[in-house]
């Protein structure tokens, strides 16, 4: 079984010129940003299930975001998260409609919502998460978009970390850091982050990065807490399967990436 954590995609009526629109920071992408688009690229790779993380860039997208969020879920492999904002009003009753709409957790974006990560609104939301058992993936580390200012540094996550927390050392991980915990500073996660109750996804970065640092970091911070990921359509899905499967990882390592973490999360 494989299921691929970290997937996007977009109504049909605005797939084209948001793949257009997003294309404009360089980027290629690997599908038409449709749901078929990304049904048939699951298939081409022998992925299973692939969950969906929608970006809200606006608070007044909250409807509309999760209205499809729920259309798409349990439909052929598809399992999205909801969406929130950090300028929601009242984010604790829109995280209690997200839980009791079923969804397993929600996805924030420091640089498209224009917020650092330790930012208290987003500490607020994180920590009524943790009540209601919802997880939480956030970007982390550089975004191509935004160039000039990172909102989730590893030193940034691990303030976050600790507000939300109080300091203390939780007993299980809600939050779940995408690219393997910061874009490009592989480094300073295995110093700083690793070990923690975060997950880690590796979304874009089995192809970006020497594979002994991913190992490194793999072990580091524990294979029980990493998931597969690739961000399709923004890294192509079959390639990643490949790469994931030729890594000198030992197959209870490869197994708990690949579906065992996953399904834990998702409860399958």
């Amino acid at each position: 079984m494989i299921i691929d954590f970290h997937t996007h995609n977009f109504p049909d009526k605005i797939a084209q010129r948001t793949i257009s629109l997003l294309e404009s920071h360089g980027t290629k992408a690997n599908t038409n940003g449709t749901l078929q688009g990304l049904k048939d690229s699951m298939k081409d790779a022998g992925i299973d299930i692939s969950v969906v993380l929608p970006v809200m860039t606006a608070a007044k997208q909250f409807d509309t975001v999760n209205a499809y969020a729920k259309e798409c879920t349990n439909k052929d492999g598809i399992i999205s998260f909801g969406g929130i904002h950090p300028d929601c009003e009242d984010p604790k009753e829109k995280l209690n409609q997200i839980k009791s709409s079923g969804l397993r957790g929600v996805k924030i974006h420091p640089d498209y919502q224009g917020t650092f990560i330790n930012d208290e609104r987003y500490i607020r939301i994180i920590k009524h998460c943790v009540d209601l058992e919802l997880y939480v993936v956030t970007h982390a580390g550089l975004d191509p978009a935004f160039p000039d200012v990172i909102r989730a540094t590893p030193e940034l996550i691990l303030d976050m970390y600790n507000k939300v927390y109080n300091g203390k050392e939780p007993k299980k991980a809600n939050i779940i850091l995408a690219h393997l915990g910061s874009l490009d500073e592989t480094d300073k996660v295995i110093e700083m982050l690793a070990g923690k109750q975060f997950y880690l996804d590796t979304a874009v970065m089995l192809d970006r990065i020497d594979h002994q640092k991913i190992i490194s970091l793999i072990r580091a911070h524990g294979s029980d807490k990493i998931l597969f990921a690739t961000d399709s359509p923004w890294a192509p899905q079959k390639k990643f399967v490949e790469i994931l499967c030729s890594m000198p990882l030992t197959e209870e390592e490869k197994d708990n990436i690949l579906y065992k973490n996953a399904k834990r999360i998702l409860n399958i």
